[in-house]
């Protein structure tokens, strides 16, 4: 199959980014959409010119490093995927497909498809640590975790950062992602006891690093590869109120 490209190429931070048109011809349909990055660099380099860069890990849906606004979509058509679980058989053959990084006030592009996501490992930190017991696995039956709450917990730290909540909301906000966090670790019992410290402390490093505000929109979760629900917004407003109101109590 043959594909024209739209890239959106930037040198750096300080530069002025524009689109660049690129075709590619005789491409294989299931090829995943960054080997087809990987072929368009490929053909670059041998011609002297300067590759795409773009950010990549595991290629198998699980670091969420990949993440790019493929024809104005976060990871582009397909739902619960990630870009690079994306093949060529979701587009068809000769179609135009516009290319760009992650758009933030908070995601800061560094090169090209590249952008900063330093600023969720910024939230992260500030929700601190647990103060559990550590040392040798304890019992499975030590501390009682029902089944519905242990799924709830679970689904909330699927989560994988990839930060297409962000990208795809009109506002820039980070609540899908700060709130699957402070919920995965609020449900459990061994993150009660600094769960009221935690949520104040990650909503305030949200706000500090700029993202916008949730007006509940809920595209994030129809762009979230993890399928995170929105559901954890509530909760993380619920946690975040009575840590205001009421503390430790």
């Amino acid at each position: 199959m043959d594909l024209h490209l739209k890239i959106w190429r930037q040198k750096d931070n300080q530069s002025e980014g524009k689109l660049v048109d690129y075709e590619l011809k005789e491409l294989n349909s299931h090829m995943s959409f960054l080997e087809m990055l990987d072929t368009l660099n490929e053909k670059l380099i041998t011609e002297g010119d300067e590759p795409v860069e773009f950010d990549h890990d595991c290629r198998e849906g699980i670091c969420g490093q990949c993440g790019m606004m493929i024809n104005g979509l976060a990871h582009g058509p397909l739902q619960n995927t990630t870009t690079c679980q994306l093949h060529l058989r979701s587009f068809k053959n000769g179609e135009t497909i516009v290319i760009e990084p992650f758009r933030a006030q908070a995601f800061p592009v560094k090169r090209d498809l590249k952008v900063d996501r330093s600023s969720f490992d910024r939230i992260i930190s500030s929700g601190g640590f647990v103060s559990i017991n550590t040392g040798q696995a304890p019992d499975a039956t030590a501390i009682s975790v029902t089944h519905q709450l242990a799924e709830e917990a679970f689904d909330a730290a699927a989560c994988i950062g990839c930060g297409a909540c962000v990208a795809t909301c009109k506002n820039g906000s980070a609540a899908l992602f700060t709130s699957a966090k402070i919920s995965h670790m609020a449900l459990l019992p061994q993150g009660k006891e600094e769960k009221s410290t935690r949520v104040l402390s990650m909503v305030k490093q949200m706000d500090t690093e700029l993202f916008g505000h949730c007006s509940n929109t809920e595209a994030c979760e129809v762009e979230c590869p993890q399928g995170i629900s929105v559901l954890n917004i509530a909760r993380m407003n619920y946690e975040y109120s009575r840590a205001l109101f009421f503390g430790k109590k």
